[in-house]
């Protein structure tokens, strides 16, 4: 691809080194620890422990119902010095191509879609929260309609590379227009349309309708790709192929038969590899939004 020296988006997030563990209730704070708390503070070894946390909150400048919280649920003490994140020169290449790639996306929708909202691309490493809760790296790039924003941990890219042998920038660019196909849903409502199911279906008939809105999503990095072409000429010769190989890497059914050595159809969520190749260079051939009713199609 021929990305380098364009424009980048300014809708990134950059969280990589600050995790961002399960969110808890109450403030931030799990029941159990609460009642540990309040057994603590009525005992005489409690009184003890409370005052070593207090005078270490002072040292640290922490609140100390706040260390006393970490102490009881395993979380780790903050220390006095804290170590900045520390990137590769091959990972911040890879922030600034992810970053360049949004842009262009947002080249493409706004010219396809009145007002469109442009979304956020939030760079995380290990773990990170979101509105839709928390998850780790090795849940892979994904979109939360909750705050509208796409997560990436960098390092997804060289797993595609190596484990899931689908290399190319093409195919992480494919990547992330597929995140930003899932926020097209959202300004859509086909989203909102397809998660009021959820409660009305059964596991298996709710993932049929979740293998159609990946599919989609597949469609509309499609076209992405064809807008994209016409517009700023980044493709070059053996892109497309990147694009279709990294499609045909995360059919469901090709990771099944990798992970457990058998296909199971009614647990498929994301589509098989056939599928996934094929709505991708629909939306690529015709780069037309209407033709990405994946819903209503018989033969998907």
């Amino acid at each position: 691809m021929k990305w380098k020296g364009r424009r980048q988006s300014s809708n990134i997030e950059d969280r990589r080194g600050q995790g961002g563990g399960p969110r808890q209730g109450l403030g931030g704070f799990n029941p159990m620890i609460i009642g540990s708390l309040i057994r603590l503070l009525f005992s005489k070894t409690g009184l003890i422990i409370v005052g070593l946390f207090l005078g270490v909150s002072l040292l640290l400048g922490k609140n100390p119902i706040t260390l006393i919280g970490q102490f009881f649920s395993g979380a780790p003490l903050p220390t006095e010095t804290s170590t900045p994140y520390q990137s590769t020169a091959k990972e911040e290449e890879l922030a600034q191509f992810s970053a360049t790639i949004l842009a262009n996306t947002e080249d493409v929708w706004n010219q396809l879609i009145k007002n469109y909202r442009e979304p956020t691309l939030v760079f995380f490493s290990g773990y990170v929260s979101s509105a839709c809760g928390s998850a780790s790296s090795a849940t892979g790039p994904f979109y939360c309609p909750g705050d509208e924003k796409l997560y990436l941990d960098l390092s997804f890219f060289n797993d595609m590379e190596r484990r899931m042998n689908a290399p190319g920038d093409f195919a992480q660019a494919y990547v992330i227009a597929h995140e930003v196909g899932h926020h097209i849903q959202k300004i859509m409502g086909i989203t909102e349309k397809v998660h009021r199911l959820r409660g009305q279906l059964s596991e298996v008939e709710y993932n049929k309708y979740s293998v159609r809105l990946e599919l989609q999503a597949d469609f509309f990095a499609g076209v992405w790709a064809h807008h994209s072409q016409e517009m700023s000429n980044m493709m070059e010769i053996g892109d497309l192929e990147e694009a279709l190989n990294a499609a045909n890497a995360i059919g469901d059914d090709r990771l099944q038969k990798q992970s457990t050595g058998r296909v199971v159809p009614d647990s498929f969520t994301h589509g098989t590899s056939a599928q996934r190749m094929k709505w991708f260079k629909k939306g690529y051939d015709t780069g037309d939004i209407s033709q990405g009713d994946t819903f209503s199609a018989t033969d998907l």
